[in-house]
């Protein structure tokens, strides 16, 4: 990816640049936008309430519980409160963004680019050298947001016509995608691998014992999650540089 400083580039410039890297972005989101519209279709949505799903809400995990949710007749804080913790790390990342942005740019272009942060935005933001120029995040999320809402929406409107053998074909695409984010770090980490497995294993636990299966599966999620995260951080805390070198 070319390098520039976000002060010898215009507005224009920016937003011009920002939507020509944004176009790889936005014809992956169209492939996993369309697997996740299967999903939704199967959760009862229509085409346009998962076209607007989608562009509100630009987040695949965080989609993809939110309509698992949907689909079980979950309620509104099961919901509300698995989709905050499956796209918390979002925070993390508005605060990096936030620490790379010109000084002085106003509060209303912080909190644009935070409406619309994902983790391929966020990669070639933070990979330019010198400042980040919102304009170009800007380009970025006009070439790559519209693709993830018309993928959800293609998926659903395919959902409700291909036979079903094809359909439940494609319903485990988004589960591929998940295996592919988890399995190269798990490579790299016998702890992080070890942590999926436990997920797993206590996941099945809490699904087949009472009274833990007597739960809904949103409440299930949410125990799981906070008390393996938790656990994880006390048990394996993360070193600071100063520390590994000590």
């Amino acid at each position: 990816m070319e390098k520039h400083d976000c002060a010898a580039l215009s507005r224009g410039e920016a937003l011009r640049l920002g939507a020509r890297d944004g176009i790889p972005i936005g014809l992956g989101y169209l492939a996993v936008a369309f697997s996740l519209g299967i999903i939704a279709e199967k959760a009862g949505l229509t085409a346009f309430q998962g076209f607007m799903a989608s562009l509100l809400c630009n987040a695949s995990a965080g989609e993809y519980a939110g309509f698992s949710l949907i689909m079980v007749r979950a309620s509104l804080w099961e919901t509300a409160l698995i989709t905050l913790i499956a796209n918390a790390r979002y925070l993390l990342m508005s605060c990096a963004m936030s620490q790379r942005m010109k000084r002085g740019t106003k509060l209303r272009h912080r909190l644009l680019i935070a409406f619309d942060l994902t983790d391929e935005l966020f990669s070639i933001a933070v990979a330019r050298a010198g400042c980040i120029e919102p304009f170009y995040s800007y380009g970025a999320m006009l070439t790559a947001a519209p693709c993830w809402a018309i993928g959800t929406a293609a998926g659903i409107l395919l959902g409700e016509v291909l036979p079903p053998i094809i359909v439940n074909a494609l319903g485990v695409a988004l589960y591929g995608m998940f295996l592919a984010v988890i399995i190269p770090p798990a490579r790299k980490s016998r702890i992080l691998a070890g942590l999926i497995a436990v997920s797993f294993s206590l996941s099945w636990l809490f699904s087949a014992v009472p009274p833990l299966s007597s739960l809904s599966e949103g409440t299930r999620t949410i125990i799981l999650t906070i008390v393996i995260s938790a656990g994880a951080a006390l048990i394996f805390p993360v070193k600071d540089d100063k520390e590994e070198e000590e």
